[in-house]
């Protein structure tokens, strides 16, 4: 019972039938934004929680800071606002009153309010009335919520006008530890993709021309979906003193002389659960990684007699508690009973749409026999009848053989289409000149990465756009070898990674 549309067919398309199917998302009302349904927000809150643990395990709290924004603070930082002003909501008015017949924006503000689309700004405002010593740094703050950019070609999870985020923000008494700190951060976010998403990714900078507006550096992680485009899974931004000056974040340092802090900010959003999707959905639906399944093992009671209810619900309900006593990845499992009046074979369809990792059914036969018969989605199509103990005994390594299989899976994926046999300018372009298409598992040729030379000249940023694609990052990995630019033909010493991208 394959999906609608294929990936290969329709990649795009594909996309929004794997979230539909899978009923983790839908468009809203309200233009541009995605209402996120119980299974997708459930995912959100994994990531979410697993997240917030490393934030907490690296020192940094969490806070809440108002969404609506002055405009004042923007103008503060020119380049700042430059980098957003063509995606700000803003608000002008204070209320809405009858004129002529209809109701009419009115009160209008004497100062206009920026809503939320990062909060660099407000933030810093706040640190400085906190910082007023070298004794009050570091500040280490997190921030989940929500943010709104006025987004032009909407799609769900990916780019949506308002979505969910986290937003961390941290001051220092140096250049030197804020840049650890940015490096840090940005290693939480490998951390999350790799090991909780099991989404392989490059680690690397941003180009100069593509920072983050106002930064000093970005850095960056890129993940390979399943078409060959690149996905930016997170960001973290060494922000030097610039926004400590036009806040004035100043403190007395140890010598008893004012200085301005330095500052970082770093973030992911839903868009994560987006790259989950292209990372690792397939021709049956979505495919979701264990540790970010909201049920890692869903039972579906499979009762064709009123009779067989209370012998098959209290066989289950044993189970379940036996089943919470096992700690895959170090937590407790998380089961879900599907007691929905649906036909049983219904319902495992609709969990296999779900990418839910594991499915037993359970019927007075297996009653009767201790057993169960369990599913795996990585397989789907087959079954396993097994016993009570035998499930038990091999549930944990079970959901920790589909973890690590996802991961291994998409790094293959990954390395074998990362292209670095392309020297010269020609055959660049004449490789981007090709369409882009899904990448069957373990074939390498179509259009994906590349890494190749780079002069470092901004001006060979339009060629990218005449080209459609960007530098995803510059590697951390540098060789240091020599070769020639693939945008300008001239000798180069820098890697970087081309690719288009979501």
């Amino acid at each position: 019972m394959t999906l609608k549309t294929k990936r290969a067919e329709n990649y795009p398309a594909w996309y929004q039938c794997v979230v539909s199917e899978a009923d983790m998302a839908e468009n809203s009302v309200s233009p541009g934004c995605m209402v996120i349904k119980p299974w997708g927000y459930g995912i959100w809150e994994r990531i979410r929680d697993l997240m917030d643990e490393e934030f907490r395990n690296t020192d940094h709290e969490n806070a809440y800071f108002p969404m609506f924004i002055p405009i004042s603070f923007f103008r503060k930082e020119a380049e700042h606002v430059e980098g957003f002003a063509k995606e700000m909501a803003v608000v002008t008015h204070s209320r809405l009153a009858q004129k002529d017949g209809t109701l009419q924006p009115d009160g209008a503000l004497e100062e206009p309010l920026i809503v939320r689309p990062t909060s660099e700004t407000i933030i810093a405002d706040s640190f400085s009335k906190w910082v007023q010593s070298y004794r009050d740094l570091p500040v280490l703050i997190n921030q989940w919520a929500n943010v709104v950019r006025w987004e032009m070609r909407p799609r769900l999870f990916l780019r949506t006008r308002e979505f969910l985020w986290q937003e961390g923000h941290t001051a220092h008494a140096s250049a030197e530890e804020a840049e650890a700190e940015t490096k840090q951060m940005l290693e939480v976010y490998r951390k999350t993709s790799e090991e909780f998403l099991a989404m392989p990714v490059i680690q690397g900078i941003k180009p100069e021309y593509d920072k983050f507006p106002g930064a000093v550096d970005t850095y960056c992680i890129e993940a390979m979906m399943q078409d060959g485009k690149a996905l930016q899974a997170g960001t973290s931004h060494f922000l030097g003193q610039n926004f400590a000056r036009s806040a004035n974040i100043s403190f007395i340092n140890k010598e008893n002389k004012p200085e301005f802090a330095y500052t970082t900010s770093w973030g992911v959003s839903t868009r994560l659960i987006g790259g989950v999707i292209m990372t690792h959905a397939d021709d049956e639906g979505m495919v979701v990684p264990p540790r970010i399944a909201p049920y890692q093992v869903v039972i579906v009671p499979v009762l064709k007699k009123a009779e067989d209810e209370e012998n098959v619900m209290a066989y289950i309900n044993t189970l379940v508690r036996e089943l919470k006593t096992k700690t895959p990845f170090g937590e407790k499992i998380r089961v879900k009973i599907d007691k929905r009046l649906k036909q049983s074979v219904d319902k495992f369809w609709e969990w296999t749409r779900k990418g839910a990792p594991l499915v037993l059914e359970i019927g007075p036969r297996d009653v009767q026999n201790n057993g169960l018969v369990l599913k795996n989605r990585l397989n789907v199509g087959q079954k396993e009848v097994l016993s009570k103990e035998e499930l038990l005994s091999s549930v944990e390594k079970r959901l920790e053989n589909i973890q690590r299989h996802l991961f291994e899976r998409a790094k293959a994926r990954m390395d074998l289409n990362i292209r670095s046999d392309i020297q010269t300018p020609e055959e660049f372009r004449a490789y981007f000149g090709k369409a882009n298409e899904w990448i069957e598992d373990g074939k390498v040729g179509k259009v994906a990465f590349v890494r190749g030379k780079w002069n470092g000249k901004a001006e060979t940023e339009e060629i990218l756009k005449e080209l459609k694609i960007s530098i995803r990052c510059l590697p951390f990995d540098q060789t240091g070898t020599k070769g020639k630019c693939l945008l300008s033909g001239e000798d180069a010493t820098i890697d970087a990674i081309y690719a288009r991208s979501y």
